[in-house]
């Protein structure tokens, strides 16, 4: 037995090897990161019409009869007369948002600066506040 024998050297890890590990893992963690991004972008969506309104107001309210339908100009709410009640539609993100309220307070409404400024609770002000084509609501 040979005194004082070495110990066996520990193996040094290989740069090349470490720093195309840390290349690959760095882009595999960008790879994920631009997926991430790209699932939070909203798709666009048509502008709405007549149909595609009244197709949307009878999803949320399907024993409301629709009388008649006002479009924004540019395509982005609608405003329905059901009987007593007012069902008021809008873009939010990517997806339709419906809601209702009386018709006396949608006729009543002030229009300032070719907006009918709608008092919704719940809903932010600026997404009430459609510029409805040839609004003229007819009273009961």
């Amino acid at each position: 037995m040979a005194p004082d024998s070495r110990a066996p050297e520990e193996p040094a890890i290989l740069i090349t090897a470490f720093l195309s590990q840390l290349a690959v893992s760095g882009v595999a963690v960008l790879v994920i990161v631009a997926l991430a991004a790209a699932a939070r972008l909203s798709r666009s969506t048509p502008p709405l019409n007549e149909a595609a309104a009244r197709a949307l107001l009878a999803d949320d309210y399907p024993d409301a009869p629709i009388d008649r339908v006002w479009l924004a100009g540019d395509g982005d709410a609608a405003l329905a007369r059901s009987g007593a009640r007012a069902l008021y539609l809008f873009r939010l993100g990517d997806a339709w948002v419906a809601r209702d309220l009386a018709w006396t307070e949608a006729a009543a409404a002030p229009v300032r600066d070719g907006r009918l400024h709608l008092s919704l609770s719940g809903v932010s002000p600026r997404l009430a506040r459609p510029a409805l084509a040839g609004w003229a609501p007819e009273t009961m």
